[in-house]
């Protein structure tokens, strides 16, 4: 099993927009500790920063000492976005860039999306071949889909749909509002919503089994926990650091 679906089905840990938006903080940096049934196996980052008109998104993912020994992971993953209107944090995803190192693998690949025309352009730095793929006028590439989910109005039992381009396919992405539950953490102790992704995508809703996150429950909807079943144990990233509280006036 690739390990980019291990860090990134649980990562960070996706057809029409929301009436609902949440305020999550900007700038926001969040550091997870990526565990494989209790072991350490690396740490991954996640950040998201306005530039006048511009919001990026940038997620990375480093692999353990231990772990890179025989298997080094250094991926990094951008998403470059329009600026919202009418109260939105963030509009549609003009760039979408993946520079992966697993192993032997690699991958760089960037996609750039036009919406006006419903196409994104997928360009590959490896074999330097270049493809156009159909979209929706709302489509999100495999990182700021996260960000979006996060936006929405959570109500218990029932589900929201977004529709993901992962650089392949695009998927109408199901994702499940679950539960209420209080978690303790290493950096304190949340009153949570589950949500569980019905995954079909590589990225950061890969299918590997079922995931599981939990969001804070309140306006920003941190991510505190996700957790994946794989073929041997289970993937858990838990949040243990970084700026995600709104700075005080």
């Amino acid at each position: 099993m690739s390990l980019r679906i291990v860090f990134y089905s649980i990562l960070i840990v996706l057809s029409t927009v929301a009436s609902g938006w949440g305020a999550f903080a900007v700038p926001e940096r969040l550091v997870f500790d990526v565990s494989w049934s209790g072991i350490k196996a690396g740490t991954a980052v996640q950040e998201i920063v306005q530039t006048g008109d511009t919001v990026t998104i940038t997620s990375t993912a480093r692999s353990a000492d231990w772990l890179s020994v025989f298997y080094k992971v250094d991926d990094h993953m951008d998403a470059v976005m329009a600026k919202g209107e009418n109260g939105q944090l963030f509009g549609v995803p003009r760039i979408y860039r993946e520079n992966l190192s697993e192993g032997r693998t690699r991958f760089h690949k960037e996609v750039t999306f036009d919406h006006a025309n419903r196409t994104a352009l997928i360009v590959n730095f490896l074999d330097k071949s270049r493809i156009t793929f159909p979209i929706t006028p709302i489509t999100f590439d495999s990182l700021s889909c996260f960000y979006f989910a996060r936006l929405q109005n959570l109500e218990i039992g029932k589900s929201f749909y977004i529709d993901v381009f992962d650089g392949k396919r695009l998927h109408n992405t199901e994702v499940k509002v679950l539960r209420r539950e209080e978690l303790e953490t290493d950096v304190g102790t949340f009153q949570t919503i589950v949500i569980m992704p019905v995954l079909k995508t590589n990225g950061i809703f890969s299918k590997t089994g079922d995931l599981y996150i939990w969001l804070t429950d309140d306006e920003r909807h941190i991510p505190v926990k996700m957790k994946s079943k794989v073929k041997i144990g289970s993937i858990t990233a838990k949040l243990v650091g970084g700026s995600y509280w709104p700075e005080k006036k």
